[in-house]
């Protein structure tokens, strides 16, 4: 028998429709409750350039959307964050690094999650625990290891799925 997921208040918002079919409200449920190590109230945005530009430079100070950005208000009792996806720079990094649509997804959703819990990559040690900590859940999905392709440089493995609080 599985051990039980901590249970998920999840709120999924995609104001343009396009990535929908890659995005079906139980598979992204899935993927962060397999990230999740408390109960949780998670809202997933998907946006667009803009919106994801305005956002990393105001809340990060750098001008150009990133892939995902996690916003954590609270990590107990209950873990509450914000998970914004930039759906064209999650579509050209699937599609420069040659994988899915979904599978990239499910990796930016995995990655978001562990950063509302606390997890981060800004040191060498702190990178390796995160990835090896991706890589397993991913895993256990039935998705392949994000990081197997490990002839991409680290900077650029990192920077391909950074996040901010």
């Amino acid at each position: 028998m599985k051990p039980a997921r901590p249970p998920l208040q999840l709120s999924l918002q995609m104001p343009d429709a396009r990535h929908r079919p890659w995005l079906p409200r139980h598979r992204v449920a899935r993927w962060i409750r397999a990230a999740l190590q408390a109960p949780a109230e998670i809202a997933v945005r998907i946006v667009d350039e803009d919106e994801g530009l305005r956002l990393n430079r105001d809340f990060r100070r750098q001008d150009h959307a990133t892939n995902v950005l996690t916003f954590d208000y609270a990590r107990e009792p209950v873990v509450n964050a914000d998970l914004v996806l930039c759906a064209p720079v999650v579509e050209r990094e699937a599609h420069a690094a040659g994988i899915e649509l979904t599978t990239h997804y499910a990796h930016l959703l995995v990655h978001g999650t562990l950063h509302a819990q606390g997890h981060d990559h800004q040191h060498p040690a702190e990178a390796r625990v995160m990835e090896a900590r991706e890589s397993a859940i991913l895993q256990a999905l039935g998705l392949p290891d994000p990081w197997a392709r490990r002839d991409q440089p680290a900077a650029r493995r990192r920077r391909a799925a950074s996040s901010a609080k």
